[in-house]
């Protein structure tokens, strides 16, 4: 069946590299259990939208934690990878959030968005509640970067526990 939205968030486990404590890490959606968690699959390391959107993810940290919520990004790329990549784009030198490693490609598959012709994921975003609940999903087509704004906008509206009309702003 596939992942959609009141679904529970597809469990998984793997490798990640955290580039703060410059460390490798096995971590599982396990691990968020109890808080939110918002889950985003990037196309690939080295390419040209993707490290505007880790580095504009990782910017709005601060805003995500206010709201008790923990940023997770994947890719299909080795935890090896992910560590080099960081070393090489000044823009994600000092990056505060996990980057998971799914070479075996099963997170992606598993989460709907990997395109298998190519072995990369789109870019899919997965707001988790605490109890493992898929709560919002949207996936673009590769070359189209987020709104971390729009992802702020629609976590914020969950936590309300209300009904929150079009356009709605906290």
């Amino acid at each position: 069946m596939p992942v959609q939205v009141g679904s529970p968030a597809p469990d998984f486990k793997t490798k990640a590299y955290l580039r703060d404590s410059d460390e490798f890490k096995e971590i599982a959606l396990a691990d968020y259990k109890g808080k939110w968690v918002c889950l985003y699959f990037y196309t690939l390391d080295f390419s040209g939208v993707c490290p505007t959107e880790v580095a504009a993810f990782d910017g709005a940290l601060d805003e995500f934690q206010k709201r008790g919520c923990d940023l997770v990004a994947c890719s299909c790329d080795s935890h090896y990878a992910h560590k080099g990549w960081c070393e090489s784009n000044e823009s994600l030198n000092a990056l505060k959030h996990p980057l998971l490693s799914d070479m075996t490609k099963r997170m992606a598959m598993d989460y709907g968005v990997l395109l298998p012709d190519q072995g990369v994921p789109l870019r899919g975003t997965y707001l988790i509640d605490p109890e493992g609940t898929i709560r919002w999903a949207a996936v673009y087509d590769k070359p189209i970067g987020r709104n971390i704004a729009e992802i702020l906008r629609v976590l914020d509206a969950l936590q309300t526990g209300e009904a929150c009309a079009c356009n709605w702003t906290p």
